[in-house]
């Protein structure tokens, strides 16, 4: 039994219990993640989006067995138990193509399939909910349960052990990253019981006209909107109040349970109260980019205090600048006049800028400002710029992270993931 299933089952029971699911391939936010799994002796999921991550490299430039390897090593250096990562793929589809026709997208994305489960990922996530060229913007059940079905024998075909798979689908997906900017402002209802057992149904007929009932039953999660999202500037928040109507449409299917999407900058009570309505994957991703850019701005302003040779936006500059020659990352998510544009490019919750970190003027930037931070600090100026939750975590941090401005750094990213660790009823 995979630790998803274990955990799905144990939540399924009656155990308020959830995965934590790290949608992320910054190299800090993996850092500090593995850190914070270790130090609690807890599972994690480390997932890898289609985007970020495929057959041609995806905008990181690695391809399935390169980022899994990447994340071993990292592992391996900071004296993480490999057994505490679980490895994910998320939105896997023909989402990446969509912009071409069916067959095209498809076909990339049966390759995709091959590439994320020889290499090592187990949890799969088949989302196959957005239409292609041609196509209307969501296709329904129907055509995305067939679609999955089909990805999902590529899958079972090709895995090194197919038990060790297990499969999340659903066609209520929240885009990657959080709402889009036409989406801003809307009210977020949650996915309707009726709604969720149909695509449940759907995709059960589905994987049965391909003969695949062993994979099946290694399904083990439903996307739905539970109620809550993020968009550019404003949080929709979970309503904890509100009666749990969704958990009955899981009645007729006890090894599932349902995967929550978005769930970036909830109240820290959340999550618990999300695994105790069945939510047992948590996916939280831009909330830990941003954490790491609030770290490196805190830095830059304390570093002017340090080295007169520094304004203290020295970063923020930087990554303007950047930001306004290659405007593609984030010129169809923010609105506004030219203030609110520039205030969403660096602040906006979306957090488009976690795009730019790895360009090369950004490294450049980020490295200048370690250098000038390669010094001993009084503990007074990091107060001013740190909370003091995340000056204490730090100390732990400092040997595993070379020093005390990258420890941080990654005290920031943990204080906004630790939430997500929290111990079960």
């Amino acid at each position: 039994m995979s630790l998803v299933t274990d955990t799905v089952a144990q939540n399924r029971a009656g155990r308020a219990v959830a995965l934590a699911s790290v949608c992320s391939a910054q190299p800090d936010v993996l850092s500090a993640a593995l850190l914070l799994a270790k130090s609690r002796n807890r599972p994690i999921l480390v997932e890898a989006t289609s985007n970020q991550v495929n057959q041609f490299g995806g905008y990181t430039g690695m391809t399935p067995d390169a980022f899994i390897a990447y994340v071993r090593d990292m592992a391996r250096d900071l004296g993480v138990d490999p057994a505490l990562v679980v490895f994910g793929g998320d939105h896997l589809g023909p989402q990446v193509w969509r912009s071409q026709d069916a067959e095209t997208a498809m076909t990339h994305a049966r390759a995709l399939m091959r590439a994320y489960v020889e290499a090592g990922f187990t949890k799969i996530h088949l989302d196959c909910s957005e239409g292609c060229a041609g196509e209307p913007a969501q296709v329904g059940d129907a055509v995305s349960a067939a679609r999955a079905a089909e990805l999902a024998a590529v899958c079972e075909a090709h895995a090194p052990d197919p038990s060790q798979l297990c499969y999340i689908v659903g066609t209520e997906v929240p885009p990657p990253g959080g709402a889009r900017v036409e989406e801003a402002g809307q009210t977020i209802a949650p996915t309707r019981p009726e709604h969720a057992r149909h695509t449940l149904e759907r995709h059960h007929v589905a994987f049965q006209a391909l003969g695949l009932e062993a994979a099946w039953a290694r399904v083990v999660g439903l996307v739905v909107q539970p109620g809550l999202e993020f968009a550019p500037t404003h949080i929709d928040r979970f309503d904890m109040a509100a009666p749990d109507h969704l958990s009955a449409a899981l009645a007729d299917w006890p090894g599932i349970a349902f995967e929550a999407h978005s769930t970036d900058y909830q109240h820290d009570p959340v999550y618990p109260e999300l695994a105790r309505r069945h939510f047992a994957v948590h996916k939280v991703g831009p909330a830990l980019t941003f954490a790491y850019r609030q770290a490196l701005y805190a830095l830059d302003g304390l570093s002017a205090w340090l080295d007169s040779t520094r304004s203290g936006s020295d970063v923020s500059d930087a990554m303007e600048r950047q930001m306004l020659d290659n405007p593609v990352h984030w010129q169809k998510h923010y609105d506004g006049d030219a203030e609110a544009l520039r205030l969403q490019r660096h602040f906006g919750y979306a957090d488009r800028i976690r795009y730019y970190w790895p360009e090369p003027h950004a490294q450049t930037a980020v490295a200048g400002l370690f250098a000038a931070l390669d010094r001993p600090v009084p503990a007074p100026l990091v107060q001013q710029y740190f909370a003091h939750s995340v000056a204490a975590r730090a100390e732990s941090l400092e040997a595993d992270a070379g020093g005390w401005a990258r420890a941080l750094v990654w005290a920031q990213i943990q204080e906004a993931l630790a939430p997500y660790l929290f111990e079960a009823d």
